[in-house]
């Protein structure tokens, strides 16, 4: 990743100088504007507005009809008839729709990977926050992205949020919003690392000047933590859990580290022997040891941004330590386990889950300056 980029252009630099004044002229509009910010997530997606705080916090999940839902695939169009819920009671559909219904997760790995889907989720999300008077008009958007999005994948964010009412969209690196909404000191000379883990993703950035000086993401998160849990209970009771099942299992005794004290839930599932359903034991030890191996690609990624850090930024983080933000950073004992494998204090973040969307919020009304390449602006 470049280093951090000084805050002031030169003179002489005529073409550098033109393109940042349109810049600015185009933030200066935004600000103008009513401005929403959106962490469009794997798992959740929220918004948030200056005034109103969080206005909308749901599962990023929605149920079609399935007829209606085919069509529109093939046509490429379609109404919102066929959307039979979103959020929260499209969530509790999952693994659990009858036959004409269909419920779609349309981002993967902090991406959209259906972009019709995207579209309608996104409206009627919108919609559902509509009511409050900080949306009661068409808004200018600052929404959430993963460091390693390609341009397809950010000009898939940005023309959903405009297809769902966005009078200008703003994209913000995922890293440097965490870093704003966890309350790190991004405008200072001193580096601060923040690691967000979130539904699909693991972003980790070391921010100075305002600006991500280098940064790393892995493509494993909170959904890839249920899946091994539902691999490794497989394996070891030879009973198959639902993903909502594994994901309360995670929540609820979840644990970074094998040891005392050792919690314990039943669950329910499916027997690979007869098909039938089975009630086992499970336990805090048995979740650590499930994790083990995608804790291990965490770390991995941490240590490579690590590697590839300036040494002096290194030595800023070494004393102020690493922060946690996103969902995954509530998983028990995850801090230690950092700590241990690093050699480096860490610390969970104040409402982590919402940190990215609070700090795409302060970029909108100005946190960050409208040259850092994290951070970029579309009409």
């Amino acid at each position: 990743m470049p280093p951090a980029r000084a805050l002031l252009i030169h003179n002489d630099d005529m073409a550098r100088a033109t393109r940042q004044s349109s810049f600015l002229h185009t933030l200066s509009r935004h600000a103008d504007r009513n401005s929403v910010a959106v962490d469009l997530g794997t798992a959740n997606t929220l918004i948030y507005t200056a005034e109103g705080g969080i206005v909308l916090d749901q599962p990023s999940v929605v149920c079609f009809e399935r007829n209606g839902y085919k069509s529109r695939k093939i046509k490429g169009k379609g109404a919102d008839a066929s959307v039979a819920a979103v959020g929260t009671e499209a969530k509790a559909l999952v693994g659990r729709a009858p036959q004409n219904l269909e419920t779609v997760k349309p981002l993967s790995h902090g991406v959209i990977a259906d972009f019709l889907a995207a579209e309608h989720m996104m409206r009627r999300f919108v919609a559902m926050a509509k009511p409050r008077r900080l949306l009661s008009r068409r808004s200018a958007f600052t929404v959430c992205v993963p460091g390693d999005a390609t341009r397809v994948e950010r000009r898939a964010i940005r023309e959903a949020a405009f297809a769902s009412g966005a009078a200008s969209v703003n994209l913000i690196d995922e890293s440097l919003a965490s870093a704003l909404g966890a309350g790190l000191p991004v405008s200072a000379a001193t580096g601060s690392m923040v690691v967000d883990i979130g539904g699909g993703t693991t972003e980790v950035g070391v921010i100075a000047l305002g600006s991500v000086a280098c940064g790393g993401s892995l493509r494993v998160g909170g959904d890839q933590f249920d899946r091994a849990i539902i691999e490794h209970v497989r394996n070891l009771y030879g009973v198959i859990l639902g993903e909502q099942t594994a994901e309360h299992l995670k929540v609820t005794i979840g644990s970074a580290l094998r040891g005392e004290p050792v919690e314990r839930l039943r669950a329910t599932g499916r027997s690979l022997e007869d098909g039938l359903p089975r009630t086992i034991e499970i336990t805090s030890e048995d979740i650590a040891d499930a994790l083990a191996f995608p804790l291990r690609q965490v770390i991995g990624v941490v240590r490579q941004v690590f590697e590839s850090a300036p040494p002096e930024l290194v030595t800023d983080i070494a004393d102020s330590g690493i922060v946690l933000t996103g969902g995954g950073a509530l998983l028990g004992r995850l801090d230690q386990c950092l700590a241990a494998e690093l050699g480096v204090p860490v610390r969970v973040a104040d409402a982590p889950l919402t940190c990215a969307v609070r700090g795409a919020g302060a970029a909108a009304a100005g946190a960050v300056a409208a040259d850092q390449p994290a951070f970029s602006a579309y009409d």
